[in-house]
Formats: C-alpha cells, sequence, structure tokens
C-alpha cells in the first residue's frame, strides 16, 4: 500500500464510508563529492535549536516520532522527537533510523527512465504499446494512447490500483493488514487490478494538435514504468536503480526489499489509525510495492539524493528541465500552487523565490516529506513514524511536517 497521503487516506475513506516526546539532535559531515568538495563547518546552534522546535511540533500533533535532517555542501543537522516505541515511550528515534519513503521512490524511477531518455533508448512520447504490447488493453484501456509522459507525468487517465484492487477495503482495517502484511503482488497483477476498471479518462490522441494533459495521481503509473525500463534494459527495475543511482551516489542506506516486509535496524515502530479506530496498529512490517514506492533509506541519504538530482549530477541538462515541466495539481495535497512535473513536485514557499521541489510519499506508518532548493545547494527530508487515516490530526501532521521543510530550505544557518 503505497501512495501520497492525500492518495492512501482518501482511498481508505471512500471504501470504508461506501506523543510528544524530547527532541534529540546531532550533527554530521556532509559526504564527500567530487562536484561539491567542501569541509563542513559547524553548524549553528540556532538553527539546530529550530529545527528541532519544528520537529517536536509534528509530534504535537499526536504523532509518535519524527525524525528531520537538514543538509548543505556546508555539512548536516539532524533532530528527531517522540519515542520509537509506544510500549517504551522513553526510546529515542535514532537519528539515523531507516524508513519506507513511499513514493518518494518515484523520484528514483523517473530519473531513471529520464537518464534512459537521455541515452537515446527510450523517448518520452514512446507509447506503452510500444514497449509492453498488448499489456494496457480491456475495460477502454488503450495503451496506445499512453506515452512514457504521461506515465511519469501522471497523465495517462488510468485507475490506481490500491484503489481498485478487491480486497482494497479490507486491507484498510487492522485484521486486513495483519493478513496481507506478508502477501506480495507481481507488477503485473497490480496492473491487471487497475485495468479492470474503465479508465478515469483516455488521452487525446498522439497526433492531435492541441493535445492536452489532464492530471490524476496514479501508483499504476509507475508500476508500468518499472515494466517499461525492464524492457529498455533488460535488467530488473531494482538493479537499474542501484546501478544507475545507489552505488555511484554511495547510498549505503537506501535499497528495494524486494518482497521482504522487514525495515532493518535502526528504526522505528511505525503506527497506523486505521479508519474508525480509536488506537494505534503497529504496521511496521508490510510488503512495500515496486517501483512506485517500494525503497527503504534514511533521511540523510534521501538528502544526497536530492541534492544530487537538482545539482545535475544525475540528469543531462535536458532531460532535469524535461522533469521540471509541470501541469497543475491542485487537488494532491493540502498546499497552493502545487505542479507537478515527471516523478517531481514544484510548489511556492513565503521568501523563496524558486519554490521548493519535493514530491513525498506515504506508506503504512511512515510519512515521507521532503524538499529541495532548485539548485540543489540545500535539501531536507523528513520522515514521521504515524499515519492517521483521515481526519485532522493526519492533516495537522502533515501541515508541521511541511513547515519544517519550508523553514529548513529558507533559513541561514
Amino acid at each position: 500500500m503505497i501512495s501520497r497521503r492525500t492518495g492512501l487516506t482518501a482511498t481508505a475513506a471512500a471504501l470504508l464510508a461506501g506523543a510528544a516526546g524530547t527532541a534529540a539532535a546531532a550533527t554530521r559531515p556532509a559526504p564527500a563529492h567530487p562536484a561539491a568538495a567542501r569541509p563542513a563547518r559547524p553548524t549553528d546552534p540556532a538553527a539546530r535549536h529550530r529545527l528541532r522546535i519544528d520537529a517536536d511540533a509534528i509530534v504535537a500533533t499526536g504523532a509518535t516520532g519524527v525524525v528531520a535532517e537538514v543538509q548543505s555542501a556546508r555539512g548536516s543537522m539532524t533532530a528527531s522527537s517522540g519515542t520509537a516505541d509506544l510500549s517504551d515511550p522513553d526510546t529515542p528515534i535514532p537519528p539515523n533510523a531507516s524508513y519506507r519513503i513511499g513514493s518518494d521512490t518515484k523520484t528514483f524511477t523517473a530519473v531513471l527512465a529520464l537518464q534512459l531518455i537521455g541515452e537515446g533508448r527510450l523517448a518520452l512520447d514512446d507509447t506503452v504499446e510500444r514497449w509492453l504490447p498488448g499489456v494496457v488493453r480491456g475495460n477502454g484501456n488503450d495503451g496506445t494512447r499512453i506515452t512514457v509522459r504521461d506515465l511519469l507525468g501522471q497523465t495517462s487517465g488510468l485507475n490506481d490500483y490500491l484503489a481498485v484492487s478487491p480486497d482494497a477495503a479490507e486491507a484498510f482495517t487492522p485484521e486486513g493488514y495483519h493478513r496481507s502484511r506478508f502477501r506480495s503482488q507481481t507488477a503485473r497483477e497490480q496492473v491487471a487490478a487497475a485495468l479492470s476498471r474503465p479508465p478515469q479518462w483516455l488521452p487525446d490522441p498522439l497526433d492531435s494538435p492541441d493535445r492536452t494533459r489532464r492530471w490524476g495521481y496514479s501508483n499504476t503509473n509507475y508500476i508500468l514504468m518499472g515494466l517499461v525500463i525492464e524492457e529498455v534494459t533488460g535488467h530488473p527495475w531494482a538493479q537499474e536503480i542501484h546501478d544507475r543511482i545507489i552505488e555511484p551516489l554511495g547510498l549505503r542506506h537506501t535499497f528495494s526489499p524486494g518482497t521482504s516486509p522487514y525495515v532493518p535496524a535502526p528504526t522505528a515502530t511505525a503506527y497506523t489509525r486505521f479508519p474508525g479506530e480509536d488506537g494505534f496498529t503497529d504496521t511496521t512490517l508490510a510488503y512495500g510495492g515496486g517501483a512506485d514506492g517500494c525503497l527503504i533509506s534514511d533521511a540523510h541519504d534521501h538528502g544526497r539524493f536530492l541534492r544530487a538530482l537538482m545539482g545535475g549530477r544525475l540528469l543531462r541538462p535536458a532531460q532535469l528541465a524535461a522533469m521540471k515541466e509541470t501541469v497543475a495539481a491542485d487537488d494532491w495535497i493540502d498546499a497552493p500552487g502545487v505542479r507537478y512535473g515527471l516523478g517531481i513536485a514544484w510548489r511556492p514557499v513565503a521568501g523563496s523565490r524558486g519554490g521548493v521541489w519535493f514530491h513525498g510519499g506515504t506508506h503504512l506508518g511512515f510519512v515521507s516529506e521532503c524538499g529541495v532548493t532548485p539548485d540543489g545547494e540545500r535539501a531536507a527530508t523528513s520522515a514521521t513514524f504515524t499515519l492517521r487515516m483521515g481526519g485532522a490530526g493526519q492533516d495537522a501532521q502533515d501541515r508541521a511536517a511541511r513547515a519544517l521543510v519550508d523553514r529548513a530550505l529558507t533559513g541561514r544557518w
């Protein structure tokens, strides 16, 4: 179960309807990199204090625990707040806690696709039918009308497999979670579930002179993108992610878990409050999905990836520019002016002329919030180990997490 927060909580609500601790801070030097090899400097104590306050503010909404990091070429600083285990509230959140980054995986997948495009092995206007003949057919779905750009930019009109799976409603209950937490699905099974319903819309024909792009978030797009990448390269999606991104950047705590439901230590318990439930369910164990949202990382690795991307170290200029071509995504998250590009989104931020590039992701018990400046100079990443499906508590948690990112990226330290 992987989605951006509105997708997951809204899906759960539709299907089923039809504690703060002491903050801890740490610092570590920025990783050496040929393109940004400056000695780390001590971070401003006032900035560390502000980061701790913002982490505490997330926990104050009712979240169990959070970890956050801000990094630039000058160094990095982390803050954690809350508890790693409600059964032992004195257990702190490890500053280097691993977590499921959920749909932040989509940015990795988009980078992979755009690298292949830069190499001339794939094109944004290639159709799904070209690479996966016969896969997107039936019930009005048509792979000849859907392009790679549509998949990456969420403009395909395909249903989200999470919302239309036969057992989707059951999955959003504690009992359903416990029955399915070790159960995995293949990418083809996920696509088949999405295609069991007519599409939300069909993109205009490719030769239409005024081809417009309607936007609608669907995890199915990135499941298909993973399959296309495998067809183009002849290798598993996870291998390409490792060889092209994880290993070159030295992301030692980022990986695809495959069908394993476990998150490695150090980590914290991931808690979910299901619709209609008063208490939390420990949802740390769960199948993570695939190219749409399976990656496990930590705040430090995630920040390094974002800085490398916006700093031009992962994509050629033409492909990075294409990634930043956006369409309005007004109903995606509760923030004004959001626009979605190819696997990454942009929103305006007060005090920043360039705004913030971000994605974010949600998995059962994990909410990843992040942001990076347009030049890659600074990144802010966070993980909250609490998901409350619907209600004001989750909304307040999300706003507090975005506020942490915004202040971290517009402050001075």
